[in-house]
């Protein structure tokens, strides 16, 4: 107790230390893993149109590329997560950047359609530890003003989004869509390169009794911010030994303490990505088809000229539609709390949906669109701030990956509803099944236990 006395916290050395240019490095390095996964999923968007002709698929083999990329990013969420709590954030993130740089780049030079499935399942295994990112750099934020900072940090996802339709628009036209996969692995690759640079997280060490190492990087930390740290040792109250490994265990995230929160989230996750995607996938659908509901003729999918700008131009109007829902979420969030903040967002975006039911012209579409995915992309990163949050550090990358993997089951089936409907005649019964998700993801958040807003992380979970 007496050496408590002369001692600070984490959370306290955190604050001492302040916002400055360590953790600037630390949100560069982080934001750019948000890009790199943004990115990939984003080109979905674009090169199943384009492979469609080229290889005379049908509409269940186009939708197949990006459900095998969820596949692969259920298995890397889970994966990630586990390795990131059992062996350091920083191991999680050198496995991730290797795998998606080789197999993002060998999707460039595949020669049919099952390599191409296979590489695009890998690299979904690689970019699924985009969450770990998240995680990471909520572990360095000082506890006050924590949600606008980690606001901040979502928008890389958006900026992913926007650099990659507009990489879409100038590429395919001229280059084609092996050139768009190549060019899109980018972002992983200097993550590759720079991983050296980046410190490990301090609240992981802390957990691993390494309290001399986190110290260092506190004490490097202080010195780029022109900062000092409090007088005294680092202290933990994180216990050591076999309590440690049990309290580690996944099934924690299932004990009496956590049950409601963590089934809770599953299903928001969950909800989140089926709507979140299921908006994508919509706006690239309903721009690509040339039918005409009215005559009953058609121009069939796989006729869509690549060159019409017309699906590059709505996903990036669509995409642009993201930054105000962050700003608004960035406002809010530390004000009225983060389950509040959600429940704003879900109810907005359900009710810009709903014009979209039946079929509309094409401003009404664009604007309805525009306006879904501005809250509900808010919604999704509003939840991917709280689950770390509410999640102790030795479960923290486990727990959320885990909500993560489940929340990619939606991402898996969302392109088997949007990419196999025949746009804008067969609408009504996507966005019907899109709403009743973001409706029951509302009353969800009602029942959330937990409020985060302004708490200082903790570090572990004691068993009752």
């Amino acid at each position: 107790m007496e050496d408590q006395r002369n001692g600070y916290t984490l959370d306290e050395a955190l604050c001492s230390i302040g916002f400055g240019k360590f953790q600037y490095i630390v949100l560069a390095y982080s934001g750019l893993g948000w890009v790199a996964e943004a990115m990939e999923m984003m080109l979905l968007s674009f090169v199943g149109p384009a492979m469609k002709p080229e290889w005379d698929l049908s509409s269940n083999e186009e939708s197949l590329i990006s459900t095998v990329a969820f596949a692969g990013m259920l298995v890397g969420a889970y994966s990630w997560g586990a390795v990131s709590d059992t062996y350091g954030r920083k191991k999680g993130f050198l496995g991730s950047a290797m795998l998606t740089t080789i197999a993002g780049i060998s999707s460039a030079f595949a020669p049919n359609y099952i390599c191409l499935l296979i590489l695009r399942c890998l690299v979904g295994i690689g970019i699924g530890c985009g969450h770990v990112f998240s995680s990471w750099f909520l572990e360095f934020v000082p506890s006050p003003n924590r949600g606008a900072w980690m606001i901040v940090f979502s928008t890389f996802w958006t900026v992913g989004t926007i650099m990659e339709a507009s990489l879409a628009w100038w590429i395919m036209p001229r280059y084609g869509w092996r050139w768009l996969l190549g060019v899109s692995a980018i972002p992983s690759i200097i993550s590759l390169v720079t991983y050296a640079l980046v410190p490990e997280s301090t609240r992981y060490l802390c957990t691993q009794g390494k309290i001399t190492e986190a110290r260092q990087i506190l004490e490097k930390g202080a010195t780029l911010n022109r900062k000092e740290l409090p007088v005294g040792i680092l202290i933990s109250d994180h216990n050591t030994g076999s309590s440690q490994r049990s309290s580690s265990s996944v099934f924690m995230l299932l004990s009496s303490k956590l049950l409601r929160t963590t089934l809770l989230l599953w299903f928001l996750y969950f909800a989140n990505t089926f709507a979140y995607y299921g908006i994508i996938l919509l706006t690239s659908q309903l721009s690509t088809s040339k039918l005409d509901c009215d005559s009953g003729s058609a121009k069939s999918h796989s006729e869509t000229d690549i060159n019409d700008s017309s699906l590059y131009v709505n996903v990036f109007i669509t995409s642009l539609a993201e930054l105000p829902g962050l700003a608004l979420a960035a406002y809010i969030l530390d004000r009225v709390g983060r389950k509040i903040s959600m429940e704003i967002m879900l109810v907005s975006g359900f009710l810009l949906l709903l014009p979209i039911v039946v079929h509309q012209n094409e401003v009404i579409t664009t604007g309805s669109l525009f306006g879904a995915r501005m809250f509900i992309s808010a919604s999704f990163i509003i939840v991917c701030i709280y689950a770390p949050e509410v999640y102790p550090t030795n479960l923290r990358t486990r727990g959320v990956g885990i909500a993560t993997a489940i929340g990619r089951t939606g991402g898996m089936v969302c392109p088997l509803i949007a990419v196999g409907m025949q746009a804008g005649c067969h609408q009504t019964v996507p966005v019907i099944l899109f709403e009743a998700t973001i409706f029951l993801s509302a009353v969800s958040v009602l029942i959330l236990p937990f409020e985060t807003k302004g708490k200082e992380l903790s570090d572990t979970v004691q068993v009752a």
